[in-house]
C-alpha cells in the first residue's frame, strides 16, 4: 500500500473505475472492500487519513448493542451480533472477546438485566462469544475490586467484542490493496462531472501536491461518513439535510482506576444512555455522552459539561474517584447519525444505516455504525453495480479472512494487532536492533513501527502516524507530544523530508493535541 504507486494507476486517463468510493472512514473502507471483492474495479479516496474522523474515536467495542435490545430494536441487534462474529472470525488478530459485568445495586436488576442479557445470548446464536450469567456480591468484587461496593448486591458478567478501530480501519485498506483495489488518503472529492444528468467523473484533488484529477466511473458512492451531506450537496444543492451530528466523547484513565480484565457497564446515566468503563491498551477507556451539534468537524473539541459528566459517572460507580488530574486524553468524535421523523433526542436516533440513490445515480450509504461496516458495504455495493450497468457478482465478504488474518497472535503481544505482519516488524528490529527501542516510557510502541506506518500504512503526518497507526495520542497526550519530534524525525528519513517539514509537522501536532489534553 505505496501512495506513490497509488497517484499513477489514479492518473491513468485512460481507465473508468466501476466503481468510486468517497470516504475512507469504516463505511468507505467496508464498501471499497465489498466491491473489490466481487471483482469490480474500485477506487477509495478520503479527503484526509483513513478513519481520521469518527471511525477512529469509538468506545473500541465491536458489539450487538445492549441498549438496542433495551429500545426494541431487536432487527438492529440481531444484525449486529452476526456481524460481530464473523468480524472475530475474519480479524481474529483484531476483535476479542471482552466481559463486561453490569453491576447490581437494587434487588430487581439481577433478574431484569439477566433475562435481557440471556435474549441477547440466543439472538447471538452459534455466533456467540459465551453465555452470561448472574455473580453474587464477592464475585463481582473479586473481578472489578475497585467497583462501589455500598449497595451493591451482585452482577451480572456478559461478552462482547473488543477491537482498535483505527488499526481495523488500515487493515480494511490494506486488504483493499491486496484485492486489488486502488486508494488515495489526502485527495479530496472536488465536484461531480455529469453526461445527460448522471455522474461519469469526479474532480479530485491530491492535497499534497494540488495537483488536480478527473476520474472517470460508472458509480460513485457516497461513504463519507459526517460529511455525506456536504458530498450530496455538491450532487444537489436543494436536497434537504440527511444527517442529524451528535458528539460523543470519552475520557482514557490509568489502568489502576479498573485492574483486571473485565468491564462495567453501566445501562442508565443521567441522560439514560449506557456508560461503559472499558480496559484497552492498559489504560480504561471511559464513554461516551451524546450531545447534539450543529456542524460536523474532523478534530471536534469535547464540551466541559461532557466532561463532567463522565467524570462524575466514573467517580460514582469507581473506589479511586477520578478527577480532571487523572485525565490521560480525552477525545471526541461525531456520529453521522440519520434522522428520524418525529424524533428530537439523538440518543434516541437509530444506528440503522440508510441507503439512497440520488437522480443522477449517486449512491448514498449513511448511518450505522463500526460493527455493521460489512453489511452497509454489501448493501451499498448491491445498489451500486445496478445503476453502473455491472455484471452481478456475490458477496463474499461474510467469510473473506482480512489483512494479516492469523491465529496465531497472543492479544498481549506487543505487535498482535498486526496479525500476519508482525513477524516482519520483528525482522525489521533484527536488522536493525536500535528500531526496538521504546519510543517513551509509558507508551507499548517501538521505532520500527514508525517506519512500518511510512512504508507499509501510507503514513503521510505525524498525526497519521501518533494518533491512528499508533493510537500515543489516545493513550497518552502528554507523553505523544512529548515523543513528537522524535517521531517526526524517524518519518523524515523514510519520506525524504528536511528539518523544516519536522518542524512543522510538530507544531501541527502539538497544536491539534492540545485538544486531547484536559
Amino acid at each position: 500500500m505505496i501512495r506513490s504507486e497509488m497517484l499513477r494507476r489514479v492518473a491513468d486517463a485512460s481507465k473508468t473505475w466501476d466503481i468510486l468510493v468517497i470516504g475512507g472512514g469504516a463505511t468507505g473502507l467496508g464498501v471499497a472492500v465489498e466491491a473489490a471483492s466481487r471483482g469490480y474495479s474500485t477506487l477509495l479516496l478520503e479527503q484526509g487519513d483513513f478513519a481520521q474522523g469518527t471511525s477512529s474515536r469509538s468506545t473500541k467495542l465491536i458489539h450487538g448493542g445492549v441498549r438496542y435490545l433495551q429500545q426494541g430494536n431487536l432487527a438492529l441487534v440481531l444484525e449486529a451480533l452476526h456481524e460481530r462474529g464473523l468480524l472475530f472470525r475474519n480479524a481474529p488478530h483484531l476483535v476479542h472477546h471482552q466481559a463486561f459485568i453490569v453491576p447490581n445495586y437494587e434487588w430487581w436488576e439481577g433478574p431484569f438485566y439477566g433475562v435481557g442479557l440471556k435474549l441477547y445470548d440466543a439472538l447471538a446464536g452459534k455466533l456467540g462469544f459465551g453465555p452470561s450469567k448472574h455473580l453474587s456480591r464477592e464475585e463481582t468484587l473479586e473481578k472489578i475490586p475497585t467497583l462501589a461496593s455500598e449497595g451493591l448486591r451482585g452482577g451480572t458478567i456478559y461478552y462482547d467484542g473488543q477491537f482498535d478501530d483505527a488499526r481495523l480501519a488500515v487493515t480494511l485498506a490494506r486488504t483493499l490493496a491486496d484485492l486489488g483495489g486502488c486508494e488515495v488518503n489526502y485527495m479530496p472529492v472536488t465536484g461531480f462531472i455529469k453526461k445527460d444528468g448522471c455522474i461519469r467523473a469526479v474532480t479530485a484533488r491530491d492535497e499534497e501536491t494540488g495537483r488536480m484529477y478527473e476520474i472517470a466511473c460508472r458509480v460513485a458512492v457516497n461513504a463519507s461518513g459526517i460529511f455525506t451531506d456536504a458530498v450530496r450537496g455538491m450532487d444537489d444543492p436543494s436536497g434537504e439535510p440527511l444527517l442529524k451530528p451528535s458528539q460523543g466523547v470519552h475520557i482514557v484513565l490509568d489502568h489502576t482506576f479498573l485492574p483486571g480484565d473485565s468491564a462495567v457497564m453501566v445501562p442508565h446515566t443521567d441522560d439514560g444512555r449506557v456508560l461503559f468503563a472499558v480496559p484497552w491498551y492498559g489504560r480504561v477507556i471511559v464513554g461516551t455522552t451524546d450531545t447534539p451539534v450543529q456542524t460536523p468537524e474532523i478534530e471536534p473539541r469535547p464540551f466541559r459539561e461532557e466532561i463532567d459528566f463522565l467524570l462524575s459517572h466514573a467517580s460514582r460507580y469507581l473506589t479511586g474517584h477520578p478527577a480532571a488530574g487523572d485525565v490521560r486524553s480525552i477525545f471526541a468524535g461525531i456520529r453521522p447519525l440519520v434522522r428520524g421523523g418525529g424524533v428530537n433526542s439523538t440518543a434516541a436516533l437509530s444506528r440503522d444505516h440508510h441507503l439512497m440513490v440520488s437522480p443522477s445515480g449517486l449512491v448514498t450509504i449513511a448511518g450505522g455504525k463500526w460493527t455493521t461496516y460489512r453489511k452497509m458495504g454489501e448493501d451499498a455495493v448491491s445498489a451500486a453495480y445496478k445503476i453502473a450497468g455491472l455484471e452481478e457478482h456475490p458477496s463474499i465478504t461474510d467469510r473473506l479472512p482480512l489483512h494479516g488474518w492469523t491465529k496465531s497472535a497472543a492479544p498481549h503481544d506487543s505487535f498482535a494487532r498486526y496479525g500476519a505482519d508482525g513477524d516482519a516488524i520483528r525482522q525489521l528490529i533484527t536488522d536493525i536492533p536500535d528500531l526496538g527501542d521504546l519510543i517513551h516510557p509509558v507508551l507499548p510502541y517501538r521505532k520500527a513501527e514508525i517506519i512500518w506506518a511510512v512504508r507499509f500504512e501510507m503514513a503521510r503526518t505525524l498525526a497519521d502516524v501518533l494518533a491512528r497507526r499508533l493510537r500515543a495520542l489516545i493513550l497518552d497526550a502528554r507523553a505523544a507530544v512529548e515523543i513528537a519530534p522524535l517521531a517526526a524525525n524517524v518519518m523524515a528519513g523514510e519520506l525524504g523530508k528536511n528539518r523544516q517539514w519536522e518542524k512543522n509537522q510538530v507544531a501541527q501536532f502539538q497544536k491539534m493535541a492540545s485538544g486531547y489534553l484536559l
